[in-house]
């Protein structure tokens, strides 16, 4: 059953680095929502959280992983960026 898991994860995961990459070429904020991001970092979170409490340590884990760790460097541009614009 986690290959559904793993495609589900793995469609999400594929929007992630196309909203970091325009996040970087637009050096912008807009269209991007903090409380949103932090909300699907929290959700990673809480899969990996109950992936390890479940003893499930399978390739699914990888995908929560690389996924929270996409969203991070999203997060991160967003701050960046936000330091950007008011400097402007």
């Amino acid at each position: 059953m986690q290959i559904f898991e793993f495609i589900m994860l793995a469609c999400f995961g594929l929007s992630w680095p196309i909203s970091v990459y325009k996040s970087i070429k637009s050096k912008s904020t807009q269209g991007k929502s903090v409380v949103f991001i932090v909300a699907i970092i929290i959700g990673y979170i809480s899969g990996i959280i109950g992936k390890i409490i479940n003893d499930q340590l399978t390739y699914v884990l990888i995908i929560y992983c690389f996924n929270l760790i996409v969203v991070s460097v999203d997060l991160v541009l967003f701050f960046i960026n936000r330091k950007r614009e008011k400097e402007v």
